[in-house]
């Protein structure tokens, strides 16, 4: 256990997960109970008279902060998951390093609400209760239900999304960020099955990354507990910055492209495509990850600052 974990104002999304985990009465009721011993989501169910379904929705908020982590234990009937707490103090500072000066707006967009797309098997779409359609039927993509898809993978091929731009028609742009949970996509999990994922902005390639697994062996802090455990299981949180000094995946340059060529608000909208490349050197597929999937609860994030 962690003695003491220190957030700050610039550890933004750790703050905003610490922040929603602590806003529910029923999810510092479990810290009171873990505080005792570990326990497993049945006795949290029955010590809270809470339904269990609803026991493991809050846990898994309590892990996304980083309060509590769980591992899955063999019970009478099959595995059972296992609580228990990690953080004895959390410290509060409310300073930072960075100066800002204008404005930004958040928009969230779910990983169902694709305008367009190219998919070639493995393929598939689920949302928080079940699959959507059939596995390997690229058709899928068309129902009307993908807009719940909480996961959704391929193996060659993209999936295009538009986010808005109104409120650039009435101010100057001073820079972007896109982010978004992804990794590779074999048939099952493999730590061995690299993937050169990139991405497009308004048409315009803004950079690749070589993502290394397709990621299992451990449960995603999120998922439902229907999800098998064979199958991908978490991604890595990736994050595209587009500023008037270039292009950078994760604070690294990786584009002289500027901010002013991506054209953000010259369109109706911003076009953001996630996918494939044909001529890619690894051409291993990709899983999106939405807000109740993986290790991180968001969907494809963009934002925007502007004065």
């Amino acid at each position: 256990m962690e003695p003491s974990v220190v957030f700050g104002l610039d550890d933004t999304r750790r703050l905003v997960l610490l922040g929603k985990a602590l806003s529910v009465e029923t999810r510092l009721d479990i810290l009171k109970l873990l505080c005792g011993r570990e326990r497993n989501i049945n006795e949290i169910a029955e010590e809270l008279s809470i339904p269990p379904s609803s026991a493991a929705s809050h846990v898994r908020v309590l892990e996304a902060a980083g309060l509590i982590k769980t591992a899955l234990q063999p019970g009478i009937r099959g595995s059972m998951k296992l609580c228990s707490k990690v953080v004895e103090y959390a410290e509060l500072e409310l300073v930072t390093t960075n100066k800002i000066g204008g404005r930004m707006e958040v928009i969230e967009m779910p990983i169902g609400n694709f305008v367009d797309y190219y998919v070639e098997p493995t393929c598939g779409l689920v949302g928080e209760k079940g699959p959507i359609g059939e596995e390997d039927e690229p058709r899928c993509f068309y129902y009307p239900e993908r807009t719940n898809a909480k996961l959704l993978w391929l193996g060659k091929g993209y999936v295009e999304y538009r986010f808005p731009n109104n409120v650039l028609k009435r101010a100057t742009e001073e820079r972007a960020e896109l982010s978004f949970e992804v990794c590779s996509e074999d048939h099952e999990f493999n730590l061995n099955w690299p993937s050169d994922i990139t991405v497009w902005m308004n048409g315009r390639e803004a950079g690749t990354f070589l993502c290394p697994s397709d990621f299992g062996g451990r449960r995603g802090k999120l998922n439902p507990d229907w999800w098998p455990d064979k199958n991908t299981q978490y991604g890595m949180l990736k994050t595209w910055s587009f500023t008037p000094d270039g292009t950078f995946l994760d604070g690294e340059k990786i584009s002289e492209c500027t901010l002013k060529e991506y054209g953000l608000s010259e369109n109706e909208y911003i076009s953001v495509r996630i996918g494939i490349k044909e001529d890619a050197g690894h051409r291993g597929g990709l899983n999106l990850f939405g807000n109740c999937f993986g290790d991180y609860p968001q969907d494809i994030k963009l934002t925007l600052f502007y004065k």
